[in-house]
């Protein structure tokens, strides 16, 4: 297993605690050969916009609902925020909705891609 840091600067193959003290042994990251816009085929999400992408199929909950809720403070109506999960981000959707987000999500061999952007 490689050793190599993620782009959250956590190592692969090293067992971690998560906020609610459950231990678990952080993966490698997953291969994603798809464009980050190919992403967004078949689902009802603006194209013509610029795509900003995260994959936290990696993270521990709650880290996926943490980081991606942190991103989305920056979106602009110019981007479609592009999030992969290895699950359905069921706690996201209730979070979207209060802030106004328009989002749709879908199933993918690789997970679960939700598409969030400003109406």
């Amino acid at each position: 297993m490689s050793h190599a840091p993620n782009v959250f600067g956590r190592l692969a193959g090293e067992t971690e605690s998560n906020t609610f003290g459950v231990s678990f042994l952080r993966c490698r990251p997953h291969d994603t050969h798809m464009d980050r816009e190919a992403y967004l085929d078949g689902l009802d999400a603006p194209t013509k916009r610029a795509v900003d992408f995260l994959d936290v199929r990696e993270l521990p909950p709650p880290e996926p609902l943490t980081e991606t809720m942190n991103r989305l403070t920056d979106l602009d109506g110019e981007t479609v925020f592009v999030q992969l999960n290895d699950r359905e981000p069921k706690f996201l959707y209730p979070k979207l909705d209060d802030r106004g987000f328009a989002y749709c999500s879908a199933e993918r061999d690789e997970g679960v891609v939700t598409a969030i952007w400003e109406p």
